[in-house]
């Protein structure tokens, strides 16, 4: 009888949808991460780091590759890991944390729903940050609003950080900015403030941090993800003159807490979800690892699934008159 429920047991583990063998499911396989941009950029770097770790956590040991995909800020990859990847637990993607935004505004070309998704959870968290050049002599928000002169605050253009964040200061918050777009890159307005044709610029804390660190800005504003280096600047919502104002800052920001989001397929099966949620939070914990992204100045603070599920939903469930006003001042970008 023993013998019989064994092999009952095993044929049922050939059919049975999900049954993932234990490690003998990535035993010689190739886990592969699509990466919605091209090689060297954020998204891009924090999946190399944990392409040379997960494998450790991953029963099987399998080979982990990175596909790079780049497209319409990652909605392409997105598309991808949404529709067209197998729901096998050998493919997995990350995108734009703000995809969310694009689901919700509607944005063309946008063909997958975020709440369906198998969220594997997010390797960082983030804030965006207000950062005026050191040698500016405004020292607090109030210094911001009655600036005689406008703060020039330069920015690549409308749907990033680097202007949608400074623009909703200067609508709702009433700070005394001339946005200066048209910069190709977060690079390149570093260096129009080190010239001084450019008096500071927003963008996320780690992107700007070596030019806090190098001392040649100093932050003055945070949005609502907490960063403990930061935790005491004032925070965007707060500085909001209106309830719209306030809660459209609140719904651009909410993305951030998922600043390097992963996920699967829907309908990955719930064991091999498992193993690679857990693989991901074990990875982002491993001293070598954390040693190596704090070399590279790529901050770790792991955002489990659930977690990165409430934030999908909590940006999506605004009603759609709220979404249409979202419209108007926040674009889908980098």
């Amino acid at each position: 009888m023993r013998q019989l429920t064994a092999l009952l047991f095993f044929l049922a583990s050939l059919w049975i949808p999900g049954f993932s063998h234990g490690a003998a499911y990535y035993e010689g396989k190739t886990l592969t991460i699509v990466v919605g941009y091209k090689p060297g950029g954020g998204y891009d770097r924090y999946a190399r780091l944990f392409q040379k770790f997960l494998p450790r956590y991953i029963p099987g040991n399998p080979t982990v590759v990175i596909q790079n995909m780049p497209g319409a800020n990652s909605i392409i990859a997105a598309n991808h890991i949404y529709s067209v990847a197998k729901p096998d637990g050998l493919t997995i993607g990350t995108f734009n944390n703000g995809l969310v935004i694009a689901q919700l505004t509607k944005v063309e070309g946008v063909r997958f729903d975020l709440t369906k998704m198998a969220w594997i959870g997010s390797t960082a968290s983030d804030a965006a940050i207000l950062a005026v050049r050191a040698d500016v002599p405004h020292k607090t928000v109030d210094d911001l609003r009655k600036a005689k002169e406008p703060i020039v605050i330069g920015a690549t253009g409308p749907g990033s950080s680097t202007y949608d964040f400074p623009a909703l200061l200067k609508e709702f918050a009433g700070l005394n900015f001339k946005l200066v777009p048209g910069y190709s890159s977060s690079s390149d307005v570093m260096l129009a403030i080190e010239r001084k044709e450019a008096d500071g610029r927003g963008g996320s804390y780690a992107s700007i941090l070596p030019f806090i660190e190098r001392g040649l800005v100093r932050p003055m504003i945070r949005t609502r993800v907490v960063v403990p280096e930061i935790e005491k600047l004032p925070v965007d919502e707060d500085l909001a003159a209106s309830a719209k104002g306030k809660a459209i800052m609140a719904v651009r920001s909410t993305p951030e807490i998922i600043y390097r989001p992963y996920a699967a397929p829907p309908g990955t099966p719930a064991e091999t979800m498992k193993i690679l949620r857990d693989a991901f939070a074990k990875a982002s914990r491993d001293k070598d690892l954390l040693a190596e992204a704090k070399k590279t100045k790529l901050p770790i603070d792991f955002v489990a699934a659930e977690d990165a599920v409430k934030v999908v939903q909590e940006v999506l469930r605004q009603p759609p008159e709220m979404a249409q006003e979202i419209t108007k001042y926040i674009k889908f970008g980098d």
